[in-house]
């Protein structure tokens, strides 16, 4: 079975989109690659950044939440 040939989003160039690629289909492993990388950057927190980062997201829920499961009078 051929592999679909895709034209990639950024630069352009044909590729063979395979199964096993990292990252984005309508983009060749060239430009995927940097994206993975800033990935992993996010994962290299300290303990005060981490603990920042979580109260941030709670906060951000209990905002959605409000605002979906507010009674209306």
């Amino acid at each position: 079975m051929a592999l679909p040939i895709k034209t990639c989003v950024i630069c352009s160039e044909e590729f063979e989109l395979r199964p096993d690629k990292p990252g984005f289909a309508n983009r060749c492993p060239a430009c995927s690659t940097p994206e993975a990388m800033e990935s992993t950057d996010e994962q290299n927190l300290s303990a005060e950044e981490r603990k920042a980062q979580s109260e941030v997201n709670e906060a951000r829920r209990k905002a959605i939440r409000d605002l979906l499961y507010r009674k209306e009078s």
